[in-house]
């Protein structure tokens, strides 16, 4: 049995609508769009509902996750009471990392602070509110005890975005790598972080913590920002947030992860890419945007598997050291695969060289 399943990042929502006039060729679209509205609560924008004129291909199907080893973390999670970015973000890669990917090693990405963001980005399926209730203080040991149970030796650790806390939940995100290290001294640890709203100071408690990988997603091009985040995001946050967890602990290597199928031309993509470059980011992550409901985002364009391979190419030729490039391909798609944990023990062998 085969099943089509939906992903976005746990970023977030925007409120910005932008009016045009509907057209004659456009009005199958809009009929389904009044269609879907009369089925749900809340109003749908312009760039909302299901365009029939975009048809899912054959390359987004997968099959429906399954496993003994998918059922136990599943049920580890479960018991611990702990949120991952896999379930609450739809990925359609949630079978192949809990199952280990074929190569024995099993993937997980841990969401912290709960599973309610502050923020409302048009692209992401997480639920919102203004008031989330509070860090469970307890979260770390148990994160940090879960993860340590599983025997991996690479986790990512992300985040909804906390606006309601002083520091954005820095501090809670540091003490949780700093707990895991010290249960668990020779793991790897990502960490996928919120902006901070642009706090470097939060950003400087984070990347002091102990982590391998500053991860941090521009999302999409400088043009549609507006439209696809939530307005307290923004282009030139992002890259300020990267840029100064680069500059602030010598080594740190940053990642970043851009959306495809938006909107945005090859021009705006290359500018995008060479922006993050500019900032010394070495590790970049693309894939097809998906649509979680017809309150999100509409897809624009479903990009070929063969272009994707001609931007993993394109992004290595600029200097990225190394580009995960996709239809499937999420921000933290097989993070622990060879060539990343090879960069991080390469980073930990150069600081003691020069120490």
């Amino acid at each position: 049995m085969e099943q089509t399943l939906l992903n976005n990042s746990p970023i977030s929502t925007p409120i910005k609508f932008f009016h045009r006039k509907p057209t004659k060729n456009r009005s199958k679209s809009n009929l389904c769009t009044t269609a879907i509205q009369s089925q749900t609560s809340k109003p749908m924008g312009p760039f909302t509902g299901r365009d029939p004129n975009v048809k899912k291909p054959v390359w987004l199907r997968q099959k429906a996750p399954q496993g003994e080893k998918f059922e136990e973390v599943k049920q580890s999670l479960s018991n611990l009471k702990l949120n991952t970015v896999c379930e609450e973000a739809q990925c359609p890669n949630i079978g192949e990392c809990w199952s280990g990917g074929g190569d024995g090693i099993s993937t997980a990405t841990i969401m912290l602070l709960g599973d309610t963001c502050t923020r409302g980005c048009r692209f992401c399926a997480v639920k919102t509110s203004r008031n989330p209730a509070p860090p469970d203080p307890l979260e770390p040991q148990n994160t940090a005890l879960a993860i340590a149970s599983w025997g991996v030796d690479y986790i990512v650790l992300t985040s909804v975005d906390r606006d309601d806390l002083p520091d954005g939940g820095s501090g809670h995100f540091a003490e949780t790598v700093q707990v895991m290290k010290k249960l668990k001294p020779e793991i790897m640890v990502e960490c996928l972080t919120s902006d901070f709203r642009g706090d470097l100071k939060a950003v400087e408690t984070l990347v002091h913590s102990g982590l391998d990988v500053f991860a941090h997603n521009i999302e999409t091009v400088k043009r549609l920002q507006r439209i696809v985040r939530d307005p307290r995001a923004g282009y030139e946050q992002s890259l300020s947030v990267l840029k100064h967890a680069k500059d602030n602990n010598e080594g740190m290597i940053t990642k970043s992860s851009i959306m495809l199928g938006l909107g945005e031309t090859d021009d705006e993509l290359k500018e995008t890419m060479a922006d993050l470059r500019a900032i010394n980011v070495d590790i970049l992550t693309l894939g097809q945007y998906l649509q979680p409901t017809p309150l999100h985002l509409t897809v624009k364009e479903y990009v070929t598997p063969e272009k994707f391979a001609f931007w993993k190419e394109y992004g290595e030729s600029i200097g990225f050291r190394y580009v995960a490039s996709g239809p499937l391909v999420r921000s933290s798609y097989r993070a622990g695969e060879l060539f990343v944990k090879t960069m991080v023990r390469e980073k930990a062998k150069d600081i003691v060289a020069k120490s």
